[in-house]
């Protein structure tokens, strides 16, 4: 929207002109959504309190979480709304990756905000079934990678709904352009045909599998919104690269034409992010529960296969991936031999039942993924 405004006044004050520029706007929108976040706040904590939207927790798990038992929960709610309203200000809404990254983020979301509701407020222990929430998980997982096989490779929007005519006139047989292919790092050109099917299993799974594995890691004090910050920051770097066609062929990535708007949500994830840290620093005001963790694994893993890096976004999101492998060891392991790998899984839990306090583990956890994203954005120039 301000986009608009500004491109209209700038044709009598130059200086407008400087919103074009898809850095500035990032810089604003991250700036205006951790505004956002920081003033509403305390407005969303007292009506959470008051609405007795407050958290459970595990009586096996570590005996210093047993004080935070009515913490209030559901405040992922406040990190979407200044996303989507930092996001609807500062961004290109003819550019059809933002609403494709906002529709997940808001359907995660919403599946986490009926989940969150039925455990809190109907005092439902189970919320939404397993069954129930990855049915409805990948009914906008699967939505999200149809469209995107057809506007991720196409130019522009009007060459989507061709691209797809294309591929049933075809026979459900043809492959998509070089741009789909799924891409290794650290390679030049090292890059694996991934075909129409083949692209949305993989962004199926990306979408599915980031979402679950930040709600796994959402289990001690900001231990899992700043990972989400640092990661989508160097997402929107890669989403600048590949929407700008110099510094893509300059690097050796694919032209992603509009992926660089991207750069914007992701400036808006990120300030919206560090505001909710704020108050879900240590000791925690706040949780952000399932209707935050949900969203931003969602909105993390559309713009990793928008931007082609989901190899990058595995590294990365390192802390996400060993969280969420701790619980499946955890879980197979019992099942076969009847016995228990870690103390308690998700990892983070081991760690303190071994005698780590929990902002140790939370800051350690923080240096890991500061390290693995530096990793990965140095995949950028070492190809």
């Amino acid at each position: 929207m301000l986009l608009w405004l500004t491109q209209w006044l700038a044709s009598d004050i130059r200086a407008f002109n400087v919103f074009n520029y898809l850095t500035f706007r990032a810089v604003l929108a991250a700036m205006f959504a951790l505004l956002i976040s920081i003033l509403l706040g305390p407005r969303v904590i007292a009506r959470l309190t008051h609405m007795k939207i407050g958290q459970a927790v595990r009586s096996d798990g570590p005996q210093t979480h047993l004080v935070k038992a009515g913490t209030p929960t559901m405040g992922g709610a406040l990190i979407l709304l200044a996303i989507v309203l930092t996001t609807l200000l500062m961004a290109d809404l003819r550019n059809r990756f933002i609403w494709v990254v906002l529709a997940v983020t808001l359907g995660f979301g919403l599946i986490g905000w009926v989940d969150d509701y039925r455990k809190v407020v109907h005092r439902n222990p189970k919320g939404l079934s397993a069954k129930q929430k990855f049915f409805w998980q990948s009914l906008v997982g699967l939505i999200a990678a149809v469209y995107l096989a057809f506007a991720v490779p196409s130019p522009d929007s009007s060459q989507v709904l061709n691209l797809f005519v294309s591929w049933i006139g075809s026979g459900l047989n043809m492959d998509l352009p070089p741009k789909a292919d799924l891409i290794v790092p650290f390679f030049k050109n090292v890059a694996y045909p991934l075909g129409v099917f083949g692209f949305i299993a993989l962004t199926f799974c990306v979408i599915v599998g980031t979402s679950n594995a930040v709600n796994l890691t959402d289990g001690a004090d900001g231990l899992a919104i700043l990972p989400t910050v640092m990661v989508a920051g160097a997402l929107g770097i890669f989403a600048y690269v590949a929407g700008n066609v110099i510094y893509a062929k300059y690097l050796g990535f694919p032209a992603i034409s509009g992926a660089g708007e991207l750069l914007v949500f992701c400036g808006a994830l990120a300030g919206a992010g560090l505001g909710f840290l704020w108050f879900n620093a240590y000791p925690a005001e706040v949780f952000m529960g399932d209707v935050g963790a949900l969203a931003l694994g969602a909105a993390l893993g559309t713009v990793a296969v928008i931007v082609r890096q989901e190899i990058v976004l595995f590294i990365m999101g390192g802390v996400f991936v060993i969280e969420t492998l701790s619980v499946m060891i955890q879980v197979g392991y019992y099942k076969l031999r009847g016995k228990r790998v870690f103390r308690m899984a998700p990892i983070h839990h081991h760690f303190e039942l071994k005698g780590w306090k929990e902002n140790q583990v939370v800051v350690r956890f923080w240096i890991i993924t500061m390290l693995l994203v530096l990793f990965g954005l140095s995949t950028l120039k070492l190809r």
